[in-house]
């Protein structure tokens, strides 16, 4: 099932692509509002939620095609709720979002077999990341550590899993759609941090599609810790394909719920 889209037609996040139960997964959700400002291979787009994505029920879109994009809830019953998130065109830093080589798929796959979520995970059922999710069903990319960081945060440190796309995924041209490119590159840049010991949720994602991938072919997404500064955690992930070309490159800033 894939949401509502268009130039003129709401955006309905589908119930089946949530991050925690009841509300959108962040990448996914980041991702079918910056489409209306870009395409694979466009220019980057940054996208900042403001609260949790609804599911299930149609989003508005303010704002024209080539400007400054609102995603509104008309139905919120609050109304500093209305305002899910807003997206607009950047020019990304000149410094990768993962340092150095890119993780090879056998290494990636390995690193798998170490996803801390496997054990303990704070949302289970994540489109992009949880485990109960079945092929087809959900993203399941589980990233394990491969670089070590440094400190008691780990900052430094380096995961990577590999990524099958399913045929469910296919656009209709053989490629995978730039909402789901998105959610890819969303939780893998989360468990670089200990989302285990302290859960947290995407804040502000920016995004450059350089290319789409191809369903079923093998490809690796490796996440990076940055730093932690309080509750902010920044991230930066990476798409690439088996011959370890970059396809798409994400820097976040995730917030650390509450202990």
């Amino acid at each position: 099932m894939h949401a509502t889209t268009g130039n003129d037609a709401p955006i309905t996040i589908p119930t089946t692509h949530n991050g925690p139960d009841g509300s959108g997964n962040g990448g996914y959700s980041a991702g079918l509002l910056a489409a209306r400002l870009t395409t694979v291979g466009g220019p980057a787009v940054r996208v900042t939620l403001r609260t949790p994505p609804p599911l299930g029920r149609p989003l508005t879109v303010e704002g024209p095609a080539d400007a400054p994009a609102r995603l509104i809830d008309p139905e919120a019953a609050d109304a500093g709720a209305r305002l899910i998130a807003e997206a607009e065109t950047v020019v990304v830093p000149d410094t990768p979002a993962v340092p150095g080589d890119p993780i090879d798929p056998a290494t990636a796959k390995d690193a798998e077999s170490r996803y801390p979520g496997l054990t303990l995970h704070p949302f289970p059922r994540c489109y992009s990341c949880g485990p109960e999710r079945a092929e087809g069903d959900g993203l399941r990319l589980f990233a394990g550590p491969v670089r070590p960081g440094h400190g008691p945060d780990g900052v430094g440190g380096t995961v990577a899993c590999s990524w099958t796309p399913h045929p469910v995924l296919d656009d209709g041209t053989g490629a995978v759609d730039l909402p789901d490119v998105w959610a890819a590159l969303d939780c893998p840049g989360g468990w670089s941090s200990d989302v285990s010991g302290r859960p947290a949720l995407l804040g502000r994602i920016t995004v450059q599609a350089l290319r789409a991938p191809r369903v079923g072919g093998t490809h690796v997404v490796a996440g990076h810790l940055e730093s932690i500064e309080g509750r902010k955690i920044r991230t930066g992930s990476a798409l690439y394909d088996a011959e370890g070309r970059l396809l798409a490159q994400a820097w976040a800033t995730w917030i650390a719920l509450p202990s």
